[in-house]
C-alpha cells in the first residue's frame, strides 16, 4: 500500500444541478473529511439558484460558475488532489477526455471520482460507459456494484474502478412513533415526495395531486404535505414541465387546511414524517434508512418509465386506496440491505473502501493516464458530438472561442444574481467561506 499524505486532500467538485451538487459535495466530505472543498457549477440549463443551494445544505469553501472548457484548463494537481465529477453522463465523459488531454505527460495528477446521484433505473449501460475512465466509479449499493461490473465486463472494459459505498445523504434520527396508547405531540404527517418529471403527463400528475388531497380530506386529523423540489422558474436535474404548484392552482376547490405545498431540506421534512409516499424518488431510500413507513405508489402501474420497478421485492409497493384504508407497507430487510439502506446502524462503514481507494490514489507517486472506454476508435459516431457539446474538440482540447450554452435571458440573470448572492454569504446552511463568484476561471 502506498504511503499516505498527512494533510487532508484538496477536492474540487464539478456539478451541473442542485441534486448533483448535493451528491458531489457530500461525497467529497465522506471521501476526504476535513479537506478543502471547492465547488464548480457547470454553466447550463440546470445551474442551481441560491435558494436551491441553501436547501441542499452542503458546505463548500468556494463556489464558481464555469464552462466545461474552463474547468479543464484549471483543474490540475497544483490545485487539487481529487476531482469529483457529479454531472450527467455526457458531461462526465467530456471532462474525462478533457482532463486526460490537459494532464498528458504528467506523472502526478488528481484522482478522478464519479458516480450516480440516486436510484439507477434507466440508461444503465449508456450512463455507465459515459462514466468509464474515472479512477473511481462509486456504486451506491451492493446491487448497483454488481450491475456496474457486469456492464463493464460485457464490453470488455476494466471494472476495477467500481467501488461499493452508499448514498452520501442518508442519515437523521431513526423514526420513533408514539408508544401504543399515547397521543403523539404533533399531527400524524403524510408526505408525498413529488418528482419533477415522474410522471410526465398532466393527467397523471393531476391524478396524484388529487389523491393526496383526497387523503387529507378522508383523514382530517392528519397533516398531508406535498414536498416540492423547486419553485416555478427554477431548474433541477430533470425538467419539470408541469409544476404541482400550477396544477394545485387549477383545482376546482382550494387545498384543505390540513394539506399544503412545502419546500425545504428533505432531512428536515423527514424529521416530522410518519408516512412517506412517492412514485420512485430517492427520498424513499432516505425514508427507509430512517425506518419511516414508506409507500411506493402503484396507482399508475409498475413501469420502467416511472422507475417504481426498481422497488420490486421491497415490500413498499402500495396504492393510494390501500393507504387511505390505513395500510402501512413493511420493507423487506434483504432488499433494503442490498440497496445500501442500513437502518440498523452499519451505514458509517459504507464509505471505508472508497475512502481507502481514494487515499491510495492521492498518495501514489504516479498514476496512469485516464483511459475511458469511449475513444475515436470505439465510438467515432458518438464521442465527438459529446465532446463538442461541452466545448471540446475530438482530441479533448478546448475549442477556440467556445460559445456559452444558450439560455433564456431571465434564467441567465437569475443564475448570475443567485451566484452573486451566494458570494455575499446568503448560502446559509453552513458554507464557511465563499470566495467571490466569477464568470471566468482564468481570473482566479
Amino acid at each position: 500500500m502506498s504511503s499516505r499524505t498527512h494533510s487532508p486532500p484538496r477536492v474540487a467538485v464539478l456539478a451541473d444541478s442542485d441534486t448533483r451538487w448535493k451528491w458531489g459535495a457530500l461525497t467529497a466530505h465522506r471521501l476526504a473529511p476535513g479537506g478543502r472543498l471547492d465547488g464548480f457549477l457547470l454553466r447550463g440549463r440546470a445551474t442551481p439558484t441560491v435558494r436551491q443551494l441553501a436547501e441542499v445544505g452542503a458546505r463548500a469553501d468556494a463556489l464558481t460558475e464555469v464552462t466545461g472548457a474552463e474547468f479543464v484548463r484549471t483543474a490540475d494537481r497544483s490545485r487539487y488532489d481529487v476531482i469529483v465529477l457529479s454531472c450527467v453522463g455526457g458531461a462526465v465523459q467530456a471532462m474525462v477526455h478533457g482532463l486526460a488531454r490537459s494532464w498528458a505527460g504528467q506523472r502526478r495528477r488528481p484522482a478522478v471520482v464519479t458516480g450516480y446521484v440516486g436510484v439507477v433505473y434507466e440508461k444503465l449501460a449508456d450512463g455507465l460507459l459515459l462514466r468509464h475512465g474515472a479512477d473511481v466509479v462509486l456504486a451506491n449499493s451492493r446491487h448497483d456494484a454488481e450491475r456496474f461490473r457486469a456492464v463493464y465486463h460485457g464490453v470488455g472494459a476494466s471494472a476495477d474502478s467500481v467501488v461499493e459505498c452508499a448514498l452520501p445523504f442518508l442519515g437523521g434520527d431513526r423514526y420513533a412513533p408514539a408508544p401504543p396508547g399515547e397521543v403523539q405531540s404533533r399531527p400524524y404527517t403524510v408526505v408525498f415526495a413529488a418528482q419533477p418529471s415522474v410522471p410526465d403527463t398532466r393527467a397523471a400528475r393531476t391524478y396524484l395531486l388529487k389523491r393526496a388531497v383526497r387523503h387529507a380530506r378522508l383523514h382530517p386529523e392528519r397533516e398531508v404535505l406535498i414536498k416540492l423540489r423547486s419553485k416555478p422558474g427554477e431548474h433541477t436535474t430533470h425538467i419539470e414541465e408541469l409544476p404541482y404548484q400550477k396544477l394545485a392552482a387549477k383545482l376546482p376547490d382550494p387545498l384543505p387546511d390540513n394539506c399544503r405545498l412545502v419546500y425545504g431540506h428533505m432531512g428536515d421534512v423527514l424529521d416530522r414524517t410518519d408516512l412517506l409516499v412517492t412514485v420512485s424518488s430517492t427520498a424513499a431510500l432516505e425514508s427507509l434508512h430512517r425506518a419511516i413507513p414508506t409507500a411506493v405508489l402503484t396507482d399508475l402501474g409498475v413501469r420502467e418509465t416511472l422507475g417504481n420497478h426498481h422497488f420490486l421485492g421491497s415490500g413498499c409497493l402500495a396504492s393510494w386506496d390501500q393507504l387511505d384504508a390505513g395500510h402501512l407497507p413493511e420493507p423487506e430487510p434483504r432488499w433494503t440491505a442490498r440497496q445500501g439502506v442500513a437502518a440498523e446502524g452499519s451505514y458509517e462503514r459504507a464509505f471505508d473502501s472508497a475512502r481507502e481507494r481514494v487515499a491510495d490514489l492521492v498518495a501514489a507517486p504516479e498514476l496512469p493516464p485516464l483511459a475511458p472506454y469511449y475513444t475515436p476508435l470505439t465510438a467515432p459516431g458518438y464521442l465527438p458530438g459529446i465532446l463538442a457539446r461541452h466545448g471540446l474538440d475530438p482530441t479533448g482540447d478546448p475549442l477556440p472561442h467556445t460559445a456559452e450554452p444558450r439560455e433564456a435571458g431571465p434564467l441567465r440573470r437569475a443564475t448570475r444574481n443567485a451566484m452573486r448572492d451566494a458570494a455575499r454569504g446568503a448560502y446559509r446552511h453552513g458554507v464557511q467561506r465563499v470566495a467571490p463568484v466569477i464568470r471566468r476561471m482564468g481570473q482566479l
